[in-house]
């Protein structure tokens, strides 16, 4: 129930390109699995697509149907003109330079597949979502629909040692760089990182959506194990609860380590829950009070409480939301 048409074209005549199917190859490749290896997409592969006809009976496939999801991806040249936005296809001519960015859009507002991505990566690529034809209802954005490109409309979109800079980046982000905590990656997470990669005077990324909640791109390992994660209510009833330490906790405080020990001597079970604070700790959702480690508010039996990151994880485990 979650499809996706990946399209990278070198193969233009007077104006080729060298990265683009590099980028979609690595793309579907990434988007294809989750990180522990289940099926995510059914990806649809079509590289250097030689028509507009061609890729627009495409794209009209992609959002066809009730799928839960339908992905669209596009790595070539784009142009714009006083009219609109075009992802170009290799049989461009003067005043017909290929699929319409506003065409796009409307295809995917009338689809009737719940969540509809499109990703550009091209020049000009933030064209789509904001046409130029006043009154064009149509070519706004619908419900359910989000869009990521790699620049906005006036700026063109580079490549970088055989490969585009915002899908190196995209890669790198769906690899785990805009993981939750909880391992989801979505496109706002994706925009985030990029956007937060990219310096002042690069390309800047363009994020618009439309959609009451966001969908998972893909899901990868979690920083933190959702059973761990889950306990965050266990060990703080409440949020503004403090968790009071002692030297029990700290497992290098027994009498088999040579160094100097103090009592209460460690205690196996809260050295188990200790553990799990310092891995919360250690993902900004839990912080010790008094001391700058977890070590130090142990043995020194001072206490940890949670952040406003922690809270908001403990509001979602205490709704039943994780």
């Amino acid at each position: 129930m979650r499809k996706a048409l990946v399209v990278g074209i070198n193969d233009y005549q007077d104006a080729p390109l060298y990265g683009c199917i590099n980028d979609a190859d690595k793309f579907s490749n990434i988007i294809e699995r989750n990180g522990d290896g289940s099926p995510n997409f059914d990806i649809r592969l079509a590289n250097d697509v030689r028509t507009k006809s061609e890729l627009k009976g495409l794209i009209s496939e992609l959002f066809s149907g009730d799928s839960d999801t339908a992905l669209f991806y596009f790595s070539g040249h784009g142009y714009l003109d006083e009219v609109g936005g075009y992802i170009v296809t290799p049989d461009y001519q003067p005043h017909d330079f290929g699929v319409s960015m506003d065409e796009i859009l409307t295809i995917a507002n009338k689809s009737k597949v719940k969540n509809k991505i499109i990703i550009l990566d091209c020049c000009h690529s933030g064209a789509l979502g904001t046409p130029k034809v006043s009154g064009d209802k149509a070519a706004h954005i619908g419900e359910g629909v989000s869009i990521l490109t790699s620049s906005k409309d006036d700026e063109p979109s580079m490549e970088n040692c055989g490969q585009g800079v915002f899908t190196s980046l995209l890669l790198d982000a769906l690899s785990g760089g805009a993981a939750d905590l909880r391992g989801h990656i979505t496109p706002g997470s994706v925009y985030a990182y990029i956007d937060q990669a990219l310096g002042s005077w690069d390309q800047r990324p363009v994020f618009k959506t439309n959609i009451t909640r966001f969908t998972s791109l893909r899901t990868v390992e979690p920083a933190i194990s959702i059973q761990t994660l889950r306990k965050i209510i266990d060990y703080f009833p409440t949020p503004t609860e403090e968790y009071k330490l002692d030297p029990s906790y700290e497992y290098t405080n027994a009498e088999v380590v040579e160094h100097k020990v103090v009592e209460p001597y460690t205690d196996p079970n809260n050295v188990s829950v200790f553990k799990d604070l310092q891995k919360l700790e250690s993902i900004g959702l839990v912080i010790p009070l008094g001391e700058e480690h977890m070590y130090y508010a142990a043995m020194n039996s001072k206490s940890c409480r949670l952040t406003a990151l922690g809270y908001h994880y403990w509001r979602l485990v205490k709704e039943k939301r994780i």
